[in-house]
């Protein structure tokens, strides 16, 4: 081995450079205060290397970025946690980095000859912030685009090029697959390469003029080695603690549902680090926003440039100092204002929880045997009911109705509800509340009205109440008649148990006490009747044709009470009611034999 590596030491002479890297002199001796250095190299060794591992495996294009990620995380072996090491451990960096230029402004590192080697680091803090932001939107899911798009919208400001800059950045009109390519572009070359260039030369300039040691000198001179080396390991190795503790418990990073442009999503935040700016940006509304997000920053990024000229004198190093602790507690401040608002937000929590619910649809949709379309994964929840059928309930339907109190979102509507509460449609539970004369005349059924002090309330609430035991036993089999017509598939088992008695209860349905028939029609012509149809009732056929014109003689007709022709007057197209329908019935695929009759 001996003539190998004297063979490779004539060739290449690294003993020398051994020698020079770990023998190099430490004023007053190794201190912890040295290792930030070190962990920020070893976290960047990190990052490029789970960097092109998941390169590999990536696929750049708005059709296929989220799906690639997907594979990533819940198929490829292990890649959760390489991508999960690679998140966090980009998150780490930013910690790192202000830790790293604390140490350096506190010891004076930064003041002459140092000036350059300052610099470097300053520009190397932003480049890995760049990283930051450009990864945030690989992934092509909801957060990182509608997020990446605020800050794209905030170049645009920039005085003469910010539409120019924003359009180069975008690459185009709008945001797309070029938009996805560009970053990329951006995140895996022109940034690591730049900050490989500025990392080189930021080691140079800090082996030339050696470590500023903070005075007074408590120990004497030592070498790098040993005692700082192992510092610098010892830190290192706490890093990465921190970082797997973070990826394990976390199970990798987060996935959020595929970006889709055509829904707005009012959950999107920047990620913690920038949620300072984002906080800032609140207090200049309208045409001020150029001061907080261009002239103000711009200024404070200027006064640190200057950092090294200011702290040639004793009061401008104090001025150094308290700038940078300023700065530290404003983007506290802000960073905890930024939180403590959003957790007020209710608008804001349940965006978020509906997210959450969203990633673990598409991740149920992604695992189905159909699994993916050609079309890419956001059609999956685009024609998924248990997704698009709240959206379209609140846009649409809960001006007037509720489901389940709510807007289908889990927002509550001010103004009070004018029709039924949906919730349960068409189910034996639904039906009693409409027979049951403490009810009928309430919030959740006829209660906002003109059908409140009507036929069928007043026949509820005079006859029905009045019921004796034997009829109410017969109302219960007309209930579960009435019911089995919407054929549901959360009362399939129910209703085939049943089946005797729903028998019954059709043949009662026509006669009296019921007397259903005097007013609809139940699998019978019938010229003379004046209420909805109760053949069907409930079905998916049924709901359809009610909700594409309630005005339709088969239902409401001349009566209906504003409710809107979503058909007829083309509100709402096919598909759009289709998913409507299908979520009200509970109609959605699932993962497993459990039934699901509601959200």
């Amino acid at each position: 081995m001996k003539i190998l590596f004297n063979w490779l030491d004539q060739r290449t002479g690294y003993r020398h450079i051994t020698r020079e890297a770990l023998l190099e002199n430490i004023p007053g001796g190794s201190r912890w205060r040295y290792v930030w250095g070190s962990t920020l190299t070893f976290a960047l060794v990190i990052q490029f290397i789970t960097g092109i591992a998941l390169w590999m495996a990536y696929a750049p294009s708005s059709q296929t970025a989220w799906e690639s990620v997907y594979y990533i995380q819940n198929q490829m072996w292990g890649g959760w946690f390489l991508r999960g090491l690679h998140h966090f451990t980009a998150q780490t960096m930013n910690v790192l980095l202000v830790l790293h230029l604390m140490q350096v402004v506190i010891d004076g590192a930064y003041k002459a000859p140092r000036e350059v080697n300052f610099w470097f680091g300053v520009m190397l803090l932003m480049l890995v912030l760049g990283l930051s932001l450009t990864g945030y939107l690989l992934p092509w899911d909801q957060k990182g685009f509608w997020a990446t798009k605020v800050a794209t919208n905030i170049a645009a400001i920039t005085p003469l090029i910010g539409p120019g800059l924003q359009q180069v950045l975008i690459g185009g009109a709008d945001y797309g697959h070029h938009t996805l390519t560009r970053f990329f572009a951006l995140h895996a070359g022109v940034l690591p390469g730049s900050i490989v260039v500025l990392l080189v030369g930021h080691i140079y300039l800090f082996r030339r003029h050696g470590i500023t040691a903070k005075q007074p000198l408590k120990q004497c001179d030592a070498a790098f080695w040993p005692d700082q080396v192992l510092k610098d390991a010892v830190a290192c190795l706490a890093v990465l603690a921190a970082v797997l503790f973070l990826v394990i418990r976390n199970h990798g990073a987060d996935l959020g549902a595929p970006a889709d442009p055509s829904q707005p999503y009012s959950a999107a935040r920047p990620e913690w680090y920038f949620l300072f700016l984002f906080q800032f940006l609140k207090y200049f509304p309208g045409g001020t926003e150029l001061f907080g997000a261009i002239i103000i920053p711009s200024a404070i990024m200027a006064i640190i440039f200057l950092m090294p000229f200011l702290g040639k004198w004793k009061l401008g190093h104090r001025f150094n100092l308290g700038l940078l602790w300023s700065l530290i507690a404003g983007v506290a401040l802000l960073t905890y204002l930024a939180i403590a608002e959003d957790r007020r937000n209710n608008d804001y929590v349940v965006s978020v929880q509906q997210a959450e619910q969203e990633a673990l649809r598409i991740s149920e949709l992604a695992q189905a045997p159909a699994g993916i379309p050609a079309t890419g994964a956001v059609t999956l929840l685009r024609m998924d009911p248990l997704t698009q059928g709240p959206k379209l309930f609140s846009q649409h339907c809960a001006s007037c109705h509720r489901y389940d109190g709510h807007d289908g979102m889990g927002l509550v509507p001010t103004n009070a509800p004018q029709g039924a509460d949906l919730k349960d449609l068409a189910t034996r539970s639904w039906i009693s509340g409409w027979l049951d004369p403490e009810k009928i005349s309430g919030p959740n059924y006829f209660g906002g009205t003109k059908f409140k002090d009507g036929k069928m309330a007043k026949f509820v609430k005079k006859d029905v109440a009045h019921f004796t035991a034997d009829e109410k036993e017969q109302l219960k089999k007309v209930i579960a008649a009435l019911s089995a017509e919407a054929g549901l598939k959360s009362q399939r088992e129910v209703d085939q148990r049943d089946a005797a008695l729903i028998a019954e209860g059709r043949v009662m349905l026509s006669k009296a006490p019921m007397s259903c028939a005097d007013c609809h029609k139940f699998h019978k012509e019938d010229e003379d009747a004046t209420a909805p149809d109760l053949t069907g009732y409930g079905s998916h056929q049924w709901l359809t044709g009610v909700i594409r014109n309630p005005a339709h003689p088969k239902f409401y007709g001349k009566k209906n009470d504003r409710m809107p022709a979503y058909g007829e007057d083309k509100i709402l197209d096919a598909q759009s009611i289709e998913l409507l329908v299908k979520w009200l019935r509970g109609e959605w695929y699932e993962p497993s034999a459990k039934v699901v009759d509601g959200r």
